[in-house]
């Protein structure tokens, strides 16, 4: 792919995302007209319009393209380090340990206490999970150690969340908590933007300029290391990086699946496969993915509240089976 092409897919991505986040701000069951609430949205009209706009819509839109961004990004990323088209960032149990913490929240009343219970919980639930993998998986382990050190993080994990709603005696409380795991962007203020902007701030400067390190590792380990790329520091920078994105994420928008599986592979023979080139398309791609997801759920059943994970799993599942029988086509 050329450069002039590969750039020219960056710019409409950018421009989709734009119109996007445009939409996610002017749509809404409140109907109310364009020209007043832009308006709104820098201060002017009536208080209603504003409160809507900038305590509502504003922050939904920013964490749609912040969350959607987060889980593209770190999902080429993971296929990349991996070298394998089914890798997806919960792999490592980041996602996993942060639902739990944010369940933890939720059960014991923290997140009804004080504003900013949960998602800290769900991201100190993240944090615990990197040190596990860290202790599992030493900071030289393999890639095959990883990848079990993160599927017994995320069976474990799984295994307590579901112990947490078999003893909780609140219903109330075990239907917030069913409710949450689904995944929405509804209801989040200002708030959740800034709890999560400096952890996917960190996750993005550890993650960004690995492409050309995954470009090497995609010839072999043994063929990465002899060009100079040190590969216990490059899979510190993946756990880490991957771990704050995506933690951050599921800590403001709970569990939201299937973005980072789907949306490298759509983009993938776009870019030429390469993973350097990859990670930005992906990023954009995750952001206008979850942005587009996000003003559907609005639009269909407004009255039954259906749950944005609820939707990317619905769209993501059949893509999912559809990359195992190709996979499976192509080994015979």
């Amino acid at each position: 792919m050329t450069a002039r092409r590969y750039h020219l897919l960056l710019a409409g991505l950018s421009a989709l995302v734009l119109a996007l986040f445009l939409a996610s701000l002017l749509i809404g069951p409140a109907g109310m007209p364009l020209g007043a609430s832009l308006a709104a949205l820098f201060g002017g009209g009536e208080d209603i319009l504003v409160l809507v706009m900038r305590e509502l819509r504003l922050p939904q839109a920013l964490l749609g393209a912040m969350v959607g961004a987060a889980l593209g990004l770190t999902g080429a990323v993971m296929q990349g380090f991996l070298r394998n088209p089914l890798a997806e960032p919960g792999l490592i149990g980041t996602s996993g340990s942060a639902a739990l913490g944010a369940v933890l929240a939720i059960h014991t009343g923290l997140a009804a206490a004080w504003p900013l219970g949960l998602p800290l919980a769900a991201l100190a639930g993240a944090l615990v999970s990197v040190l596990v993998m860290l202790l599992l998986a030493g900071p030289r382990g393999g890639t095959l150690v990883l990848i079990l050190a993160g599927i017994a993080i995320s069976a474990l994990a799984g295994a307590a969340t579901s112990l947490v709603l078999n003893l909780s005696p609140n219903p109330f409380a075990a239907n917030e908590i069913v409710f949450w795991m689904m995944g929405s962007l509804a209801d989040r203020s200002m708030v959740h933007v800034w709890t999560a902007a400096p952890f996917m701030a960190l996750g993005l400067a550890l993650l960004w300029r690995i492409g050309p390190a995954l470009d090497a590792l995609t010839l072999g380990e043994d063929t990465a290391a002899s060009a100079g790329i040190r590969l216990g520091r490059l899979r510190l920078a993946i756990v880490g990086g991957v771990a704050a994105l995506v933690g951050a994420a599921t800590a403001v928008a709970g569990a939201i699946g299937f973005v980072g599986l789907v949306v490298p592979h759509m983009l993938r023979r776009a870019v030429g496969a390469s993973p350097a080139r990859l990670i930005p398309a992906s990023a954009l791609g995750g952001a206008a993915m979850v942005l587009a997801a996000d003003i559907a759920v609005r639009l269909v059943l407004p009255g039954r509240d259906l749950k944005l994970g609820v939707l990317t799993a619905l769209i993501g599942a059949p893509f999912f089976l559809h990359l195992i029988l190709k996979t499976r086509r192509q080994g015979l």
